[in-house]
């Protein structure tokens, strides 16, 4: 089973066990929190949210913070002997994916009816 979950404006694909990096949170290492909003559940049935599905929600683990690439800033400005090279790398909190958990009194939507006729 997956899920495709929207945490500040970036949306994820996830899978328990799956170790994700995400924006820097304010949490200690080992604590349990919960993201974002749940977009989809895929697996077996496929649930899609409107916008997003109810009852559904998405249990991870804080593994610790971890810094990504390092991205070079070069400015300069022409004939004037202008350079200035600076860099800068993001920091990231490292999650591993507990539980994706599903409300199980959701009533499942298997396909459209509209435009359907009874045999009648």
């Amino acid at each position: 089973m997956y899920a495709i979950i929207r945490d500040r404006g970036m949306q994820y694909r996830v899978e328990e066990g799956q170790a994700l990096d995400i924006a820097l949170l304010d949490a200690e290492p080992g604590s349990e929190i919960e993201l974002g909003d749940v977009l989809l559940i895929g697996g077996d049935q496929l649930r899609i949210g409107t916008p997003t599905v109810d009852g559904a929600k998405v249990v991870a683990t804080v593994l610790g913070t971890t810094k990504g690439d390092k991205i070079v800033v070069f400015r300069y400005k022409n004939k004037k002997r202008y350079r200035r090279r600076t860099g800068h790398r993001q920091e990231y909190t490292r999650v591993s994916i507990s539980k994706i958990i599903v409300d199980a009194n959701e009533p499942r939507v298997t396909g459209s009816t509209e435009g359907e006729t009874n045999g009648s």
